[in-house]
């Protein structure tokens, strides 16, 4: 399986989880095996579009990496609808990279509210 966490920075596993999914400037992608529960390769890759003007152009972009879960801070509602017709698990996480995937490795993590920002209950700023 493959796990994107969004970034604010390049600064990889001890980087800061980014608080609005849209707006990240790097995606960490950690490949992890399914049977053994371990990572077994890592890379970080920038987030190459811009936020805005609807159906939320950076879950097209994430997807190219063919991931099959994403943690994030926050992210509208629409960006969670394409991810599940996708079939990709989204979690919330507050903290850097490297807790989110430990929590992540033992189930610990939980789901995603809707970002205010969009026109949803939650908060992801």
């Amino acid at each position: 399986m493959r796990v994107g966490v969004v970034l604010e920075d390049n600064t990889g596993v001890h980087g800061n989880v980014c608080a609005h999914f849209g707006q990240c400037k790097y995606f960490f992608l950690a490949d992890i095996d399914e049977k053994t529960k371990k990572i077994t390769a890592v890379r970080s890759v920038p987030n190459t579009v811009s936020h805005g003007g609807g159906g939320c152009v950076a879950v097209d972009e994430i997807l190219k990496y063919n991931v099959t879960h994403v943690i994030a801070g926050g992210m509208g509602m629409g960006a969670q609808q394409k991810f599940a017709g996708a079939g990709v698990k989204v979690f919330g996480y507050s903290g850097t990279v490297q807790k989110a995937l430990d929590d992540f490795l033992t189930n610990s993590l939980g789901g995603l509210e809707a970002c205010k920002d969009h026109g949803q209950e939650g908060s992801c700023h």
